[in-house]
């Protein structure tokens, strides 16, 4: 039976997990730097380990564009070979979920929006919503954060 490692978190209530093997890091967020003209869902950039790395605000992404992101920890995450930070309010646990608890989500709240939701895993009155993280952002979205980058390394 195959199974997958997954680190739990929550978003403005609702809960979140993503797999163990596409996380780099859990930090606090010390500094984080706005920049002009950036996508509603980026809180800005920061320092990791010597590199730039955008900063996407959890609430703004997953719960509404008008929710305000005041936490200081952030999942720092792979997706597609770069490294960007995502604003979570509590990191909870580590957790392996069997093929047999997770559901493919239903067809009515799926849409091109949150097609990264890979899976909804129901555990001991839990639900907990599994992420693709490669499939967080639109094709447009990529773009607009890879620019921000590049501009904030010519400066």
């Amino acid at each position: 039976m195959s199974e997958i490692k997954v680190v739990s978190f929550k978003i403005g209530g609702e809960e979140y997990a993503l797999d163990i093997m596409k996380i780099d890091s859990i930090i606090e967020v010390k500094d984080i730097l706005n920049v002009p003209q950036a996508p509603y869902f980026v809180k800005g950039i920061m320092d990791f380990r010597g590199t730039v790395i955008p900063v996407l605000s959890g609430k703004k992404k997953f719960v509404s564009p008008n929710e305000e992101d005041e936490s200081n920890k952030a999942i720092v995450v792979n997706i597609k070979d770069k490294k960007m930070a995502i604003l979570v309010d509590e990191v909870k646990e580590v957790l392996t979920f069997s093929q047999n608890v997770l559901e493919e989500p239903p067809e009515e709240i799926t849409n091109e929006s949150n097609k990264y939701i890979s899976a909804i895993a129901n555990v001991k009155g839990r639900m907990i919503m599994v992420l693709d993280i490669d499939r967080l952002l639109s094709k447009k979205e990529e773009e607009k954060i890879s620019n921000l980058s590049a501009q904030s390394e010519t400066k």
